[in-house]
């Protein structure tokens, strides 16, 4: 079950790799996840002492929840094999690369976020995918008013 997606970084970035992460969550967040309360508009990825944290990531808190309620935007430890960790590392500090987190998920009971690696597009590039996202538009509309 998909919680929500974060359009802006396929608008942004050109995704050159996928990695799924599991969220250590505390409390009522998975909950909110749940009732699909999570925003990662202005999220971005950070990686301190070899672990991945999720920064600026909103999780509106659980209303019915009824003592401990932790801070909506509090950093959420990323769980990712050490080997996908290295990579991330290598490929951040060499190539020019930056992890943006893509979407958030559920698989079973599990919450899961799907983090990018990605490479920042040009304004033409930029300028490019609208060109693209306006003909698909149009041609979609033809094919409605043919049929």
């Amino acid at each position: 079950m998909e919680i929500t997606t974060n359009r802006k970084a396929y608008f942004d970035y050109f995704i050159e790799d996928k990695f799924e992460a599991g969220m250590v969550l505390e409390g009522a967040e998975v909950k909110s996840l749940r009732n699909k309360e999570f925003n990662l508009q202005d999220s971005f990825i950070s990686i301190i002492n070899e672990e991945v944290f999720l920064k600026n990531a909103y999780i509106k808190p659980y209303e019915k929840a009824t003592s401990y309620a932790p801070n909506p935007r509090r950093n959420i430890k990323l769980l990712l094999n050490k080997n996908e960790i290295l990579k991330l590392i290598r490929a951040t500090k060499e190539k020019g690369f930056t992890i943006v987190p893509l979407k958030a998920y559920f698989l079973g009971k599990h919450a899961k976020l799907e983090i990018g690696l990605a490479r920042g597009k040009k304004l033409h590039d930029k300028r490019e995918s609208i060109k693209k996202k306006d003909i698909e538009r149009d041609l979609k509309q033809e094919v409605k008013v043919r049929y």
